[in-house]
C-alpha cells in the first residue's frame, strides 16, 4: 500500500511515495491501520483517494478477488474515515487509473468512447464516454472460448507460462477484438507495468480496428487518479 501528496490542478505528485507492505490477511481492520499510518506519515488531515482492487459502489466494496473475502459489504468509505480522521472516498483501482489518463494522460482531449485496460496479475478496466466515467466495468472477466480474459492475456500470464511477445500479443489482440464488438472504442489505452514494453507487442494488435496507445501516466496513474476521484483539491 503506497500513498503521496497530490496536487490535482497538474497531477503532479508533490511528495515522494510512501510505501508500507500490504498486510497478511489483507482484511479491512488491518489494512485501515494502514491507511491511518500512511496519513499520519504525511501529517495529512484533508481529502484522501484510495484506489481499491474491486467494486466499489457509493463506498461500499462488492468484490475483492486478491484480498481478504471479509471486505465484501464493507461500507470502506466509512471504516477508512473513522481510521485515518480524514475524509476518504474509494474507488476501483483500474477507475482511478483512467481517471489519471483522461485528465493528464494518453486519453486527454479524447472524445467518444476511451477505454484503459491495465495489464498485471489480472486486467482491469475503465471506460469512459465523452470524459464521463462508467464505474466498475469487469472486462477481465469477459469469457473467451470457455477462459476468462485475464486467464489469457494479464501480464501475469505472459509470465507464468513464458509466452513470446508474438504469442502474448495475439492472446490479447482476441481480448482487445472482443471489447470492440461490444463497445466500439475510439481509442484503447494499455496500461499496467507492461505497457512500457509496448512496442514490443504492438505490432501483433494488428487485427484490432480501433487506435491503440500505452498509458502515459504509468506508475503515478493510481495514486493521481485516486486523488482526482475524491475531487477534493490537494
Amino acid at each position: 500500500m503506497k500513498a503521496a501528496e497530490v496536487d490535482t490542478d497538474t497531477g503532479e505528485m508533490v511528495s515522494d511515495k510512501f510505501r508500507i507492505k500490504t498486510p497478511k490477511p489483507a482484511t479491512p481492520e488491518a489494512m485501515a491501520d494502514v491507511v491511518r499510518q500512511l496519513t499520519e506519515h504525511f501529517s495529512w488531515t484533508g481529502p484522501v483517494g484510495v484506489g481499491f482492487p474491486g467494486v466499489v459502489q457509493s463506498g461500499v466494496i462488492q468484490t475483492a478477488a486478491n484480498l481478504d473475502k471479509s471486505w465484501i459489504g464493507v461500507d470502506g468509505d466509512a471504516l477508512f474515515t473513522e481510521a485515518s480522521g480524514c475524509d476518504v472516498v474509494m474507488i476501483n483501482d483500474a477507475d482511478a487509473a483512467g481517471l489519471a489518463e483522461m485528465r493528464f494522460g494518453a486519453g486527454e482531449g479524447v472524445a467518444g468512447t476511451v477505454i484503459l485496460l491495465t495489464l498485471g496479475t489480472g486486467i482491469g478496466s475503465a471506460v469512459f464516454t465523452n470524459g464521463q466515467l462508467v464505474r466498475n466495468t469487469e472486462f477481465g472477466h469477459l469469457v473467451l472460448d470457455g477462459k476468462i480474459a485475464e486467464e489469457r492475456a494479464s501480464s501475469r500470464i505472459k509470465e507464468e507460462k513464458e509466452l513470446s511477445y508474438k504469442q502474448w500479443g495475439k492472446a490479447l489482440e482476441k481480448v482487445l477484438e472482443e471489447v470492440e464488438k461490444l463497445f466500439w472504442p475510439n481509442l484503447f489505452i494499455l496500461g499496467g507495468g507492461i505497457s512500457k514494453e509496448f512496442d514490443e507487442y504492438v505490432e501483433h494488435l494488428d487485427d484490432v480496428r480501433t487506435p491503440v496507445v500505452p498509458a502515459e501516466a504509468l506508475n503515478r496513474a493510481g495514486i493521481v487518479g485516486a486523488a482526482l476521484a475524491h475531487g477534493g483539491g490537494r
